[in-house]
């Protein structure tokens, strides 16, 4: 399994009403082989203060047991040489047989601490599959990343790539929730 690059999004959301369309949209993404969720952690506070955590992961078992070898040997690998490598593959792929887990409802603490009643937040990390080519491409042609990030729709309209009004509307859908909750 070749491990494209991967990102970890963290992402609010103020009085959320979920109904199923952001994980229907994650596995139809995984359907086209474009984005795999490596593990997700959604922290639900409730108006009362009650939390609810679940996690989410759209890689197969064999998938998840390839991944976890693989962390499991670069771990090992800094540790003790090449029998590490081993040992650390060998350690990964038992761990990941049950799933990837990256977050831990004890990481969770740390969010819902942050999260106001009545919202909820996510972490994902997800793998871009779709980037290998072109990672792989750029990597024979000598090339390596510098940097990388998201840009805002405001930024957009200095290149012309949008109007002002339409990087208006955007960056108020993308920052709606976040208003809220402050």
């Amino acid at each position: 399994m070749t491990i494209g690059p991967v990102q970890l999004i963290v992402l609010g959301f103020a009085q959320p009403e979920f109904h199923g369309e952001i994980i229907a949209e994650l596995e139809r993404l995984r359907e086209s082989d474009t984005v795999r969720v490596i593990d997700a952690l959604a922290v639900y506070k409730d108006a009362a203060g009650e939390v609810e955590v679940e996690h989410l992961s759209n890689l197969s078992e064999e998938e998840a047991i390839e991944l976890g070898s693989k962390v499991g040997a670069l771990v090992g690998l800094g540790i003790e040489g090449e029998e590490g490598f081993e040992a650390g593959a060998e350690a990964g792929a038992e761990a990941a047989a049950d799933g990837v887990q990256v977050f831990s409802d004890e990481d969770a603490w740390d969010v819902i601490e942050e999260i106001p009643n009545d919202s909820a937040a996510a972490l994902v990390l997800i793998e871009h599959h779709w980037a290998v080519p072109l990672r792989d491409a750029v990597m024979r042609a000598g090339g390596f990343r510098i940097a990388d990030g998201f840009i805002s729709p405001l930024d957009l309209v200095e290149i012309g790539l949008v109007t002002a009004e339409e990087a208006k509307q955007l960056h108020a859908h993308e920052t709606a929730g976040a208003a809220t909750t402050r």
